[in-house]
């Protein structure tokens, strides 16, 4: 995607609209509702990055066809995992097998048709839904704006993030290289957002990001971190604790013997960004201390043994299997 802030530079990188040209093999149409079923819901953040036009013409945050392509790619080997490797999900998108929820960003809802387009060869038995919710009351992202709670627990750290030890001095060299004024409001966040998005899409960056790349990226973690901390477990269950119990809910559903088989899914997906998976992989006891990557998934699979009738949970991050929090080994106990 194109950056959500571009950075105060002299020299700025060109955003050429025909990065949004859609991939023919992406092509999938889908419809979007609120919770209830009822009309998709305004979405602020859209009217708010369509208030920045890029140099070359794109808006603040657009999905370009790189992130179209990667979605593409990443619902092509879910497929191979469900459909073609073992024969979980069918072939082609079933209404009745799979239940689709994303933040109501238009960025997202167009990742998300991209990686059912993968998963289903553009196939499907009924109409895609995709259900979305407020921002309001949205959970799929930590709600800064609508939780007062969370806002008034992280507000002193997130405008003292920059002032850190450690933190402050490099953003001050990153700063100096780039020829940014000390009193611009840019932190690593802005920078590593932007360095990202020129990254993947191979345009010329400024040699300061290049020279700086991982540290860039470390402090943008840093700061992260320092703004929800993994001792702050009032903040993190604000932040991803709605959520999570989303997650567990749709588990429950599953193993419950009197759940009619009508109301649940195969396959729940939930459309989430960066900002969810960090506190969500902290939570788990999975984070790698890496920013997430455009296009990356956590996976959560549910077992039953068949004879015991146990129940096991396995996690993946990235196509890795992961060992959560107080589990033994990679099928946990639920």
């Amino acid at each position: 995607r194109s950056p959500l802030k571009p950075l105060p530079r002299k020299e700025q990188v060109e955003w050429n609209p025909q990065l949004l040209e859609v991939p023919p093999q992406t092509q999938f149409d889908y419809a979007v509702t609120s919770l209830a079923g009822g009309p998709k819901p305004q979405s602020p953040f859209d009217s708010e990055y369509h208030k920045t036009v890029l140099k070359g013409g794109m808006f603040a945050g657009q999905l370009t066809n790189v992130g179209m392509r990667q979605m593409f790619a990443l619902g092509e080997r879910l497929r191979k995992n469900y459909v073609e490797d073992i024969p979980f999900l069918s072939p082609t998108f079933n209404p009745q097998e799979v239940f689709v929820r994303s933040t109501n960003i238009y960025r997202n809802l167009e990742s998300t048709r991209c990686l059912l387009a993968g998963l289903f060869q553009c196939q499907k038995e009924g109409p895609i839904i995709i259900h979305t919710d407020e921002a309001s009351s949205e959970v799929l992202y930590p709600n800064y704006r609508n939780c007062w709670s969370l806002q008034e627990r992280t507000r002193d750290r997130k405008q003292t993030a920059s002032l850190q030890p450690g933190i402050s001095e490099d953003l001050k060299r990153v700063k100096e290289g780039m020829g940014i004024a000390s009193t611009d409001g840019v932190d690593f966040l802005n920078l590593l957002d932007n360095m990202a998005a020129e990254q993947v899409h191979g345009l010329p960056s400024c040699p300061t990001l290049k020279r700086f790349s991982q540290m860039i990226e470390q402090r943008a973690v840093d700061t992260a971190l320092y703004i929800l901390q993994r001792e702050d477990r009032e903040s993190l269950q604000m932040a991803v604790g709605p959520f999570l119990h989303i997650l567990e809910n749709n588990l429950l559903k599953v193993v419950d013997p009197a759940t009619p088989s009508s109301k649940t899914r195969k396959l729940y997906l939930y459309a989430v960004h960066d900002v969810t998976l960090m506190p969500l992989l902290m939570v788990l006891g999975i984070f790698d201390h890496k920013w997430a990557p455009f296009a990356v998934d956590l996976t959560i699979e549910l077992y039953q043994h068949h004879e015991s009738k146990e129940v096991f949970v396995q996690l993946y991050y990235h196509g890795k299997e992961q060992v959560p929090r107080g589990c033994p080994d990679q099928l946990c106990r639920w």
